[in-house]
């Protein structure tokens, strides 16, 4: 998956890194050669009892030079690694984020949004590490050790055959921790998940907990969360606890394993030029035999990332090869003469994961400029129908038409244009009430006339007005500083000031007192003259005075015409207006 997402410029930044680290790993493999020939320097001088230091100078000038050289290809290859991972993480994060702005209600609920924050910080951030540290130590290491391999061959086979065993016991360790360590580390990201989840619980829900005084519960889910992710991340630690012990170990006793050796075969030889000429190829092979057993503590480090490395990647792939179940159509345009008409054809619609239908068999038809209004029993799927008409789900069977075209025909862009969504739920961004109100579309190029405009007929200039820094006073996330009858006209204004042709209204009037509601309707009557205007509500003040009155009950239409027709041949209706104008509402 890295390689999939690297780019020509991630590639070409691969290649300058291979060359850096060969580089790299030459100069450190040929600083050893130095010292063989420093070491023959040296016997040559015992044995013709020359006492120039000429040929010692040269090889250890040599020596420094390549450790100096081999540092700077280190610090190049460190940042071009660096620059490759942050590059992968940039192009992962923005590949997530656009993929989940495609995404249904239906896809968002598949992933939840505790663990899609998960996936686009921290396992973005385990791949970038992987890239950064891993690419490097995947590259060097194997170089390394070839590079020995190649100077020691040739040399007594007893030194390499005791190489050879520290190289299997090496492999040995390292794949029966491996075989502990992979399902631990597979565990990580989803226990992540469930600490992130308590988390964003606590944050959002605090005035509710605090007003219920139940933080003792909610530390304990954080708590139970916090101490099975940290139970996991020891019993990684102690699966390899022992392996840099062993690794160090296995290098002292392959050095002592050496020099056993090598005490034997200068002993068996004759003569003390040739003793020395030994000695020499001992330390030199000892040299070598270390940059092997360090080629393969290095694979160690990345066996030690891949597994986490793994996981990330398959939960980074899954949002970003993720297909939404709401897809684009290929119309930007209606049926001419038919704008800012709504039309349900038998529409039947079941949430995921649930066996009851929310809509059974819902038929209905807005024209242009008309106002249809729906009411009934919570939980009766009157917000269902809201959720359908901008295609936030699609129905399991009918058709919902806008502007006499299927809305799964249109382009996503072109459908949400035509359409001013006020959600059940006040959404409110953080940053000023300008930005908030001037979000929808093209809010860039909202002047400050239109969203004074929109905040006029939403009744919100008064609080607006009120604050201290007008248009750019400052709201804080999910709009905690304002009121929920606030942060409702805030959200009509950001419809309002999009100038749509179509108007949904989803209980979006529910926290205004009644005073505040009829004058809102009345300015949004005259103000959205000539557009659809399609309002759920609970209250029947609110939607009396609508052309069309549909009554919702068990997810079917059982009633539809004006108030007063509603009266005399609903009794659903009439029973909702009865509790709620009893008393003067």
């Amino acid at each position: 998956m890295i390689f999939r997402y690297l780019g020509k410029g991630g590639w070409a930044l691969i290649a300058v890194l291979a060359c850096l680290i060969m580089g790299q790993a030459y100069l450190d493999i040929s600083i050893p050669g130095y010292m063989n020939d420093m070491t023959d320097a040296i016997q040559e001088q015992v044995v013709s009892g020359d006492t120039s230091n000429s040929a010692v100078t040269e090889n250890g000038i040599k020596m420094v030079s390549a450790a100096l050289l081999s540092l700077i290809l280190a610090v190049l290859s460190s940042t071009v690694a660096a620059r490759i991972g942050a590059s992968l993480g940039s192009t992962l994060r923005r590949l997530e984020f656009a993929k989940v702005q495609s995404f249904s209600e239906e896809d968002m609920n598949t992933f939840s949004a505790a663990s899609l924050a998960t996936r686009s910080t921290n396992d973005v951030y385990q791949l970038m590490q992987f890239t950064a540290r891993g690419l490097t130590l995947m590259i060097k290491a194997p170089l390394t050790a070839a590079f020995a391999i190649v100077m020691i061959s040739g040399k007594h086979w007893e030194w390499t055959a005791a190489t050879a065993a520290a190289v299997a016991v090496l492999i040995c360790v390292t794949v029966f921790t491996t075989y502990f360590i992979v399902p631990r580390f597979k565990r990580i990201q989803w226990l992540t998940d469930g600490v992130n989840r308590a988390a964003r619980e606590e944050l959002e829900g605090l005035r509710t907990i605090r007003a219920y005084g139940t933080e003792a519960v909610q530390r304990e889910k954080l708590d139970r969360a916090s101490d099975e992710l940290l139970d996991n991340n020891l019993s990684v630690v102690h699966a390899m606890a022992p392996m840099h012990p062993i690794f160090s170990s296995v290098s002292n006793f392959l050095t002592l394993a050496i020099y056993w050796i090598g005490a034997g075969i200068i002993a068996s030889s004759s003569g003390t030029a040739a003793k020395m000429s030994e000695f020499s190829d001992m330390v030199v092979f000892t040299s070598y035999a270390s940059q092997i057993i360090s080629a393969f503590m290095m694979m160690n480090g990345v066996v030690r990332m891949f597994p986490r490395a793994m996981v990330a990647s398959r939960r980074v792939e899954e949002v970003i090869d993720h297909e939404p179940s709401v897809k684009d159509g290929p119309r930007e345009s209606g049926e001419p003469g038919k704008e800012g008409t709504v039309e349900f054809r038998h529409v039947t619609f079941t949430y995921p994961g649930s066996d009851t239908a929310a809509l059974s068999d819902v038929s209905f038809s807005v024209g242009k400029g008309e106002t249809i209004a729906f009411i009934g029993p919570t939980g009766s799927g009157k917000s269902s129908i809201a959720r359908l008409i901008p295609r936030l789900y699609d129905p399991d069977s009918g058709q919902v038409l806008v502007d006499g075209t299927d809305v799964r025909e249109f382009r996503q862009t072109a459908l949400h244009s035509r359409i001013g969504y006020v959600p059940q739920d006040a959404v409110i961004f953080t940053g000023t009430i300008r930005e908030n109100v001037g979000y929808g579309g093209n809010g860039g190029e909202r002047s400050e006339a239109e969203i004074r405009e929109a905040l006029d007929i939403a009744q919100a200039s008064e609080f607006v007005s009120a604050s201290p820094d007008g248009l750019d006073t400052r709201i804080s996330q999910y709009g905690r500083n304002i009121s929920g009858g606030q942060k409702q006209r805030v959200c009509i204004a950001r419809a309002v000031c999009m100038r749509p042709e179509i108007y949904v209204f989803d209980d979006s009037f529910s926290a205004l007192d009644f005073k505040t509601d009829l004058a809102l309707r009345e300015s949004l009557r005259k103000s959205t003259e000539g557009a659809t205007r399609i309002i759920i509500a609970q209250r029947v003040g609110t939607i009396m005075d609508a052309d069309r009155i549909a009554v919702v009950d068990g997810g079917r239409i059982v009633g539809l015409g004006t108030h007063d027709q509603l009266m005399q041949s609903c009794p659903i209706y009439r029973s909702i207006a009865e509790s709620q104008l009893a008393g003067g509402s």
